[in-house]
């Protein structure tokens, strides 16, 4: 099970491997995690930069080292990683690789719903579906092949992870789209017919919260 954090946002994990070699202020914070293609890998809300590096200071992740101005910029805090910060930072990754967690999948969802929508309208979905995951497993594929050429394969893994996830998703999705186009789909018949004529079995009805019995 996670632990609960003092710093949960997923943005303050991001922030502490920022600070991790050299002490940045949180403009050269984003910069980095933009550079680096953080924003792919998980959620980040840069609306909450600074209330989240304002917090790792708080609990005693990061600390200010000094204050800079160029310019006629405003001035600007300089943080550092603290012994705690790392401690923190190790501890969150070791978790993130080691502890399997549920993670939310719009298409779950949508599939834990899938007798809403009638067979055929599933096929075009799924039709869709897998020309687009195939046009970004294509790019996707590309795109790794080009950085592998110039950036060492421990900054490119989780790239790789989330392309083996699609390339998964796209044989997975091709299976059921095979089963209910050549009819193998366990009750499919009963599934037309809810759909025909309004009225759904009584495994279904139970299934989706409806009564079967007349008033």
């Amino acid at each position: 099970m996670a632990k609960r954090r003092k710093v949960a946002n997923l943005l303050a994990l991001a922030v502490l491997s920022t600070v991790m070699h050299r002490p940045r202020h949180p403009y050269d914070m984003a910069t980095a995690l933009r550079d680096w293609g953080k924003d792919q890998d998980m959620k980040i809300r840069w609306g909450s930069l600074y209330r989240v590096v304002q917090n790792l200071e708080k609990h005693g992740f990061i600390a200010a080292v000094q204050s800079e101005r160029r310019g006629g910029r405003p001035e600007r805090t300089v943080y550092q990683i603290t012994e705690a910060g790392r401690a923190e930072l190790a501890d969150w990754v070791r978790e993130l690789i080691g502890v399997p967690e549920p993670e939310e999948l719009r298409f779950k969802a949508g599939l834990s719903l899938l007798a809403v929508l009638s067979p055929d309208e599933v096929v075009d979905l799924l039709e869709r579906r897998i020309t687009t995951l195939e046009q970004e497993i294509a790019a996707a594929g590309e795109q790794l092949a080009a950085y592998a050429a110039n950036v060492p394969r421990l900054f490119l893994v989780e790239s790789e992870y989330e392309l083996a996830i699609r390339t998964a998703e796209a044989d997975w999705a091709r299976g059921l789209l095979h089963e209910i186009t050549e009819g193998s789909f366990p009750g499919l018949a009963q599934w037309r017919d809810f759909h025909r004529t309004g009225e759904a079995p009584a495994e279904l009805a139970a299934r989706l919260g409806r009564r079967t019995d007349p008033d």
